[in-house]
């Protein structure tokens, strides 16, 4: 964690990669990350942690697998949205967006449960910013 502030165009602008989340700071035991999305993530799972998201850029949908049935919730820029622990979802950014998350430090971008990882998402922990 760095002692000087953080422009998030420049830490955004430092990297290209899809569903690779960059840590920019971290808030206690947070991480704060900031991500370039496009297509689909995949469906998951995060068991023990909500999952906090506000876009930044562009349009992020998040879809959640409920008792009754699937939903789509449309978070345009500047949106926030919590997705709560134990929640199957899977954002998707069909034109591209660009996010910040909030989550416990350690927390995987695949959850805990999760379908098969395509080569188009990075399951990691979050990566440190150039």
């Amino acid at each position: 964690m760095t002692s000087e502030p953080v422009s998030l165009a420049h830490a955004l602008a430092s990297f290209e990669d899809l569903w690779s989340p960059r840590i920019v700071t971290a808030v206690n035991d947070y991480d704060v990350r900031v991500a370039k999305v496009e297509g689909e993530h995949l469906w998951h799972v995060h068991d023990h942690t909500d999952e906090f998201f506000l876009v930044l850029a562009g349009e992020l949908r998040i879809a959640f697998r409920e008792p009754a049935g699937e939903r789509t919730v449309v978070l345009p820029k500047g949106s926030v949205f919590t997705v709560p622990r134990g929640t199957e979802h899977k954002p998707a950014a069909p034109a591209g967006a660009s996010i910040l998350l909030f989550e416990p430090t350690g927390t995987s971008t695949v959850g805990d449960r999760h379908d098969d990882i395509p080569d188009h998402v990075d399951a990691t922990t979050g990566h440190a910013l150039s």
